[in-house]
C-alpha cells in the first residue's frame, strides 16, 4: 500500500510533452505528469504520487515560459476538459504532435521510423460538425477537467459556426429537471439533434426545437444520428484523399466503412470496391451513398472467410484499433498496399508492430490534425507488402 503523502510544491523543468496533454518532468527518480505545459518551461506545481514513480502535477505558476506559449482563445480553457493546448501556439501544436507520434511508434511499437512524418493541418478554430453537450440544471456544457462535474459553456471556440448557434439556443431552453447528454451533428444549414438518454416527453419536445432527428447530407453523404462521421468540417476532402493516396488497381476492401466516406473516392480509382461495416446506421447509410454492394459483417470474421488478397486495403478501425485477430488475417491475406488510418497512436503501434513483424514495410507516415487546440490526433500509415 502507498503511504498517504499530501502534496508537494516543487520547481520543475518541462522536458517534452506526452500523449494525453500533459508534459513530462523527471525529478528525484520521479515522473511527473503536468497539464497545460510546455516544452522547456520552468513551473512551479503541486505534485502528488499517483502510483509507484509516477507522480501527477498540478500547475501553479510558470517561472519562465516558452517562447511558443500564447494566451488561450476559450473563457472556459483549463476548466473545461474539451481541450489541453489552447495556449500552445498552432504551428507548434503541429509540431509537437509530430513528436508525439513519432516517440509512442517507439516506446510503444519499438518502431524506430526515422523518415519524415508529413502533417495535414487547416483552420485551428470553428472546425468541429459534432460536439456532444451534457445538460443538468438547465445548464449545458462540457465535463469539466478531471471530473464528470458540468462546465457549463455560452459558446464553444472549436466549434462550427451553426453549432454555437444551437449551443445558445439549448441554453434558452427550460430544462431544469433534465440531467442528459445531447449530440449535435451540422453540415452549417442544418443541425442534427441525438438524444443520448431518455428524458422527459416535455424536455424531448423542447430539445427537438434545435433540429432534426432524420438523416441530413453532408458533402454528398446522408450521414444518419448513431453513423460515425469525421468531425472537422475543413479537413474531411483532404484525409480522404491522404487516405487514398496513389492507389489505383482492379480489387480494393475498405474495412470498417462507415458511410462510405472513403469507399466513394476508392471507387473512382478501382473496378470494384468491397465496403465492410458492422454497425446497422452506418451499413445503411453506406447502400444509400455507396452504389455497389456493402458486406454487413464484423472486419474480423469477413477477413477469415477472404480467400482472395486485393490490390489494396484501407482500414479505419475505432480507437480500439485493428486488433491481434486482424492483424493476423491482414498478415496471411498479404494485400501488396495496406493503408490504416489511425486515431490512437498507441493502439497503432501495437498493430504496426505486429504487421511489420509479418514482412511489411512503412512507406510513409502522415499526421492529419483533426483536432487541434487538443491532444488528439489522426495518423495515416501507409504499407506495403
Amino acid at each position: 500500500m502507498v503511504p498517504f503523502r499530501l502534496p508537494i510544491e516543487e520547481t520543475l523543468t518541462i522536458e517534452k510533452l506526452v500523449y494525453g496533454g500533459e508534459g513530462l518532468a523527471r525529478k528525484e527518480g520521479k515522473v511527473i505528469l503536468t497539464p497545460f505545459v510546455l516544452p522547456g518551461e520552468v513551473v512551479r506545481a503541486e505534485t502528488e504520487r499517483a502510483k509507484n514513480d509516477l507522480w501527477r502535477g498540478r500547475l501553479i505558476e510558470v517561472l519562465q515560459p516558452s517562447a511558443s506559449r500564447i494566451a488561450p482563445g476559450c473563457p472556459y480553457f483549463q476548466r473545461c476538459g474539451g481541450c489541453q493546448y489552447q495556449d500552445i501556439e498552432y504551428a507548434f501544436q503541429v509540431e509537437q504532435k509530430r513528436e508525439i507520434l513519432r516517440e509512442a511508434l517507439q516506446r510503444v511499437g519499438k518502431i524506430e521510423f526515422t523518415g519524415e512524418i508529413g502533417a495535414i493541418s487547416g483552420e485551428p478554430w470553428q472546425y468541429r460538425n459534432r460536439v456532444q453537450l451534457h445538460i443538468d440544471g438547465g445548464k449545458a456544457g462540457y465535463f469539466a477537467q478531471g471530473s464528470r462535474d458540468l462546465c457549463a459553456i455560452d459558446h464553444c471556440p472549436i466549434a462550427s459556426p451553426r453549432l454555437n448557434e444551437a449551443i445558445i439556443g439549448l441554453n434558452g431552453l427550460e430544462l431544469r429537471s433534465v440531467s442528459t447528454a445531447i449530440e449535435l451533428f451540422t453540415n452549417e444549414t442544418d443541425v442534427q439533434v441525438n438524444v443520448v438518454d431518455r428524458v422527459p416527453r416535455q424536455a424531448l419536445s423542447a430539445l427537438a426545437t434545435l433540429g432534426v432527428t432524420t438523416p441530413i447530407a453532408y458533402n454528398g453523404f446522408r450521414v444518419s444520428r448513431n453513423s460515425f462521421f469525421q468531425v472537422n468540417r475543413f479537413l474531411i476532402d483532404r484525409l480522404v484523399e491522404c487516405a487514398a493516396g496513389e492507389a489505383r488497381g482492379n480489387w480494393a476492401v475498405d474495412l470498417y466503412a462507415g458511410v462510405g466516406l472513403f469507399a466513394v473516392k476508392l471507387a473512382e480509382r478501382f473496378g470494384k470496391v468491397t465496403a465492410v461495416e458492422s454497425s446497422g446506421s452506418s451499413l445503411r447509410d453506406l447502400a444509400h451513398n455507396f452504389a455497389q454492394p456493402a458486406v454487413n459483417a464484423n472486419v474480423e470474421d469477413y477477413l477469415k472467410a477472404l480467400d482472395e488478397t486485393p490490390d489494396f486495403i484501407l482500414a479505419d478501425p475505432p480507437r480500439a484499433g485493428l486488433g491481434k485477430v486482424v492483424v493476423k488475417e491482414l498478415a496471411r491475406i498479404h494485400t501488396p498496399r495496406l493503408t490504416i488510418v489511425s486515431c490512437d497512436p498507441a493502439t497503432l503501434a501495437r498493430d504496426l508492430q505486429g504487421l511489420l513483424a509479418e514482412n511489411y514495410r512503412i512507406e510513409k507516415i502522415t499526421l492529419v490534425d483533426l483536432f487541434p487546440q487538443t491532444f488528439h490526433l489522426e495518423t495515416v500509415v501507409e504499407l506495403s507488402a
